[in-house]
This record gives structure tokens, C-alpha cells and sequence, in this order.
């Protein structure tokens, strides 16, 4: 049987931090939750630190997961654009670490590449594929939310135990399974 748990997504942010939590039981993977926390209104970058930790906080105690995953800050033109975000980061990291939950970081390349198979993929291809594969209606306002939860999912994509492929070719894998198309 495979291994169930829950696992967290976090897309920091120094405007609007975006997460996802996913469900894993059975093989199948299920989203508990998706959404955005709002930093846009808080006075300064120190108060909106506090709030990503208090925000961080308190979904671990609400869904109390096993595993967080979060994005990696990318290098920018803006250095203080990503000294801020790495603030950001480390904030949500410590919430985590209080409640002693691993944490895994990917690079937002590797999450897209995960999700769509193309690195380089837009947020609005990403949040499309997860919308099939996690079967949710609608796609959020904010791509934020749809962020922390391709983290989340490329997290379990990177950890699900091993299966060997008995497809040879793309084409035979979409000849095979017609419905996972759209």
C-alpha cells in the first residue's frame, strides 16, 4: 500500500504568498486546500515577514502536514527584489522548522518542468495541467495559489516511489489513455 501523508506547498512571496495542500493516499493525490495570503497591505517588509511566518503557522496547525515544499527564490536584475523574496522564504522555513517538518526547495524551472514537462512553461500553463490532473473546477484569480500547489505536487512527483514505465513513446502512452487529454 502506498505511503499516505500530507503535503504543504509554499510560493513565498514579499506581495501575495501563494500555497497549496495536497493529500496523498492510496496512490492519488487530492487537494485539501489552495489559496493566497495577501502581504500587499502590510506597512513594511518586516511586518510582512512576521505575517508569512504567522500565515506559515497556522496551516500546519491546520492541516498539520508531513512535508513542506517550497520555490526557491530565482536570480533576478533586481537584487533587492531577491534578497526580500529569500526573507520571505526563510520566514515560511521557519514555521516549518518550529513544528519540525521536513522541508524540500525547488527551483521554479524544475517545479514547471515537473508540472508541464517544459521548464519554461507560463503560470497559466501551469495552473491548466494542475486543474487536470488535480480535477478542480476553477482555476483561482491569483496564479499564486496554483504555485504553491505545483510545488506541493512536484514534491510528490520528485518522492512517489519508483514506477517503471510499460509505455515506449508518447504516442503510444496518449494512444493508451485518450482521456488524460484535453
Amino acid at each position: 500500500m502506498a505511503q499516505e501523508k500530507i503535503i504543504a506547498g509554499i510560493d513565498p512571496g514579499t506581495s501575495i504568498m501563494g500555497y497549496g495542500i495536497l493529500e496523498v493516499k492510496s496512490g492519488s493525490v487530492s487537494i485539501m486546500s489552495m489559496g493566497i495570503v495577501d502581504l500587499r497591505k502590510c506597512p513594511d517588509h518586516y511586518i510582512k515577514l512576521k505575517s508569512v511566518f504567522d500565515a506559515t503557522t497556522k496551516l500546519l496547525e491546520q492541516f498539520n502536514p508531513d512535508e513542506l515544499a517550497i520555490e526557491a527564490p530565482f536570480f533576478g536584475k533586481n537584487v533587492q527584489s531577491m534578497l526580500k523574496l529569500g526573507r520571505a522564504q526563510g520566514a515560511a522555513i521557519a514555521a516549518a522548522l518550529q513544528r519540525s517538518i521536513p522541508i524540500f526547495e525547488y527551483a521554479p524551472r524544475k517545479i514547471k518542468l515537473a508540472i508541464t514537462g517544459n521548464g519554461n512553461a507560463s503560470k497559466e500553463q501551469v495552473a491548466e495541467i494542475l486543474k487536470q490532473i488535480l480535477k478542480f473546477q476553477k482555476i483561482p484569480k491569483n496564479l499564486d495559489a496554483t504555485d504553491g500547489v505545483a510545488a506541493a505536487l512536484c514534491h510528490h512527483f520528485n518522492h512517489a516511489p519508483n514506477k517503471k514505465s510499460s509505455y515506449k513513446s508518447w504516442t503510444e502512452f496518449i494512444s493508451k489513455n485518450p482521456d488524460r487529454l484535453k
